[in-house]
């Protein structure tokens, strides 16, 4: 069963609502893309407009910003240490927005988001 969001089939009284049309393109949603580490690989999504969704299905290395430095290096993923957004994925350890890695250059939080952009930016703790 495909996931969709469009307008809720119940009133705010609890009763059902009549469908009026079929689905459309524009409503259509997925399951989320959870991005764990290993060998590069990503996938193409047709998303609305010209442009293409290319979220990253596993990742080997992480773009790190030395803050203090204002430099910024390409580094190799060596584990997952925390995921505050969810505790499942802290031990499938899974890499969203917020997560903390231990890299080669040290401990990073990710600031991107690899699950949308296929890109994985993170910034030295």
């Amino acid at each position: 069963m495909g996931v969709w969001h469009r307008r809720s089939t119940r009133e705010p009284t609890g009763a059902r609502r009549k469908r009026f049309r079929s689905k459309r393109k524009y409503e259509m949603g997925r399951t989320p893309t959870e991005t764990l580490m290993g060998e590069p690989k990503r996938k193409k999504i047709d998303s609305k407009g010209v442009h293409k969704k290319m979220p990253a299905l596993r990742l080997k290395y992480v773009n790190v910003t030395d803050p203090k430095k204002k430099q910024t290096f390409r580094a190799e993923i060596q584990d997952v240490e925390m995921n505050p957004a969810n505790m499942d994925y802290q031990r499938r350890k899974v890499i969203t927005r917020g997560t903390i890695i231990k890299t080669s250059k040290g401990r990073a939080v990710v600031t991107s988001r690899p699950g949308q952009d296929g890109i994985l930016n993170a910034v030295l703790i």
